[in-house]
């Protein structure tokens, strides 16, 4: 007797009702239908990942934070060669200000730094990608101007070195500078400023080595910067790990009150001798990682 409809359609899909085993050419082509589908969604998520990646790093470096390299002994022992320090660039925009013992990262006020520097090599397709790394901050420039040192005087304060005992004073008060490194003095040349408002006196803790205000006094400004050219703070030490610490102000500049005037004047500078070399700070986002940053013609001082 001839089976009916549902008979006939379980005789065709196999034993126990099961779906014809797919052959080993189907499989094979899907596998490699599978394999486009996840190439064509690599290549439209890499420009994108690149793209949102570059975002970041701009931002971070225009707002956030900004990790900058040290190519000098100038802040010995402090902040020694090759550390990289992290720079607070938002509190700034919230109206922060400078305050005595914090040390600042700061545009070159006109004549500071070295100006030696290397034509080129790269061709135009690798020139141009340097350049739009460099923008965002993922390499280090070469027309940085950008220096690192310490507050010591803010607008108002008269900063003079040295008294008798050979102590810089700030408004009359003596300060104990533990930050100094060894075997350097408050300054070899005696000075004294009174600081213009919206102004910084800022000299390095290795004094010796340091091209700071002292050295700059004939300039205008008479060796001060202003708070305009100031990118921000450095707050912490992060590479290398052993180095790994918190940037503070000391007690002996900080605790001294603020002596708002109207204005100032250098009163006068001696015995000031060869200006050191100043070289930039390398700056740069994935500057923190623990690579070796060599610039070709910049010895560090």
């Amino acid at each position: 007797m001839p089976g009916g409809p549902g008979e006939d359609g379980a005789a065709g899909r196999g034993p126990a009702g099961a779906p014809p085993a797919r052959g080993r050419a189907e499989r094979r082509r899907s596998a490699r239908k599978a394999a486009r589908r996840r190439k064509r969604s690599l290549v439209r998520e890499v420009p994108l990942i690149v793209l949102v990646a570059l975002v970041v790093a701009l931002v971070m470096k225009t707002f956030l934070v900004q990790v900058f390299v040290i190519p000098s002994g100038s802040m010995e022992q402090t902040i020694l060669i090759g550390d990289r320090v992290l720079v607070d660039k938002l509190t700034p925009w919230f109206g922060s200000e400078p305050q005595r013992g914090d040390i600042v990262v700061f545009k070159d006020p006109g004549g500071w730094l070295e100006r030696d520097r290397k034509p080129s090599e790269d061709g135009p397709v690798l020139g141009a990608a340097k350049q739009v790394l460099t923008f965002v901050g993922l390499l280090p420039s070469d027309n940085e101007q950008d220096l690192i040192k310490r507050v010591i005087g803010v607008g108002g304060d008269t900063v003079e070195c040295c008294d008798a005992q050979g102590r810089l004073s700030v408004n009359g008060h003596p300060v104990e500078e533990s930050y100094l490194a060894p075997d350097n003095p408050p300054s070899r040349q005696a000075f004294r400023i009174q600081v213009p408002q919206g102004r910084l006196w800022v000299m390095g803790d290795h004094r010796d080595v340091s091209a700071d205000s002292r050295f700059h006094m004939g300039n205008p400004g008479q060796g001060t910067i202003p708070l305009s050219g100031v990118v921000g703070r450095a707050f912490v030490i992060a590479w290398p790990l052993d180095r790994f610490h918190q940037l503070g102000a000391p007690g002996s500049l900080s605790s001294l009150a603020r002596m708002p005037q109207a204005g100032g004047t250098a009163a006068g500078s001696v015995g000031v001798g060869p200006v050191p070399a100043e070289p930039p700070l390398v700056m740069g986002v994935l500057g923190i990682l623990p690579l070796v940053v060599r610039r070709s013609g910049r010895p560090p001082e």
